[in-house]
């Protein structure tokens, strides 16, 4: 999930030894979830016909949100945590607005786009006169998996070299290809009685177009997930891709604070590494 190095250096999960541990763990957990919302929304699809059945396939597709959510919320506080708090981050991305675009705001809206989904299956599901809401909160979700997803593709590359950033845009490209469908499921669904097709059948179709959309969208967030394992576990190897690092003094800043000393002034190099002083 981490696309800077400086960001993944600082993330604070625990303990040091624990830092490899909770980076694999997230990239298992964040695959696992998108397995688990492809065949629930496979489940629900494929029982539509039963109300059980879809209601078991869409508690699914709750839980896998729910678990997507919190592995980025997971990796947002570490950041915060490994940055040296929220003013800090604050400063920092004043320097380098990449910070706070692929870092910060990209899982938080995430995160908020699991939530808003998730509130919109319960209240479909529990409430009979609640699938207009229901719709809309799919819309806002969805809307919000998009903004993630282009916010997650805003990064300059200076000294990444090029396999990171063939890493970087196997992970970028599929989520956002998934994003927008999901956001296409979502509109077709708040404007199902708009699109209904003459005839019995009619309801049926486009419920198979707003489903279709659902799963293409899922099976594009399956193959972002398994290139994010691919990435973290390449970024543990000895000839391990480089990452971008903070800009705009960002990077000297922050090298200089974790030193003691005052911040650098404009223009200033961040200090040699301790083994050449």
């Amino acid at each position: 999930m981490v696309k800077l190095a400086t960001a993944r250096e600082a993330r604070r999960y625990g303990p040091p030894l624990a830092v490899r541990r909770w980076e694999y763990i997230n990239a298992a957990a964040y695959a696992f979830a998108t397995l688990l919302l492809f065949a629930a929304l496979s489940a629900a699809a494929a029982s539509s016909s039963s109300l059980t059945g879809f209601r078991a396939g869409m508690a699914a597709a709750g839980v896998a949100l729910a678990v997507v959510a919190a592995v980025n919320l997971h990796d947002l506080g570490a950041h915060v945590a490994g940055l040296g708090g929220v003013r800090r981050v604050f400063a920092l991305a004043r320097l380098d607005p990449q910070l706070a675009l692929v870092e910060l705001l990209a899982p938080a809206l995430h995160s908020a786009g699991c939530a808003l989904a998730i509130a919109a299956g319960v209240l479909a599901l529990n409430d009979n006169n609640g699938d207009a809401a229901a719709a809309g909160l799919l819309v806002g979700g969805g809307g919000a998996w998009v903004a993630g997803s282009v916010l997650n593709a805003c990064q300059v590359y200076e000294r990444a070299d090029g396999r990171a950033q063939l890493l970087q845009s196997a992970v970028q490209v599929p989520l956002l290809l998934g994003s927008l469908l999901f956001l296409v499921s979502a509109v077709a669904a708040n404007a199902m009685p708009l699109l209904l097709l003459p005839g019995p059948e009619g309801e049926k179709k486009t419920m198979t177009v707003v489903m279709t959309c659902g799963l293409c969208g899922s099976a594009l967030w399956v193959v972002a997930a398994v290139f994010n394992a691919v990435k973290v576990v390449a970024a543990h190897q000895s000839d391990a891709p480089r990452l971008e690092r903070l800009r705009g003094g960002a990077e000297e800043r922050l090298a200089w604070e974790r030193d003691g000393g005052p911040p650098p002034l404009l223009g200033w190099r961040s200090p040699p590494p301790a083994e050449l002083r």
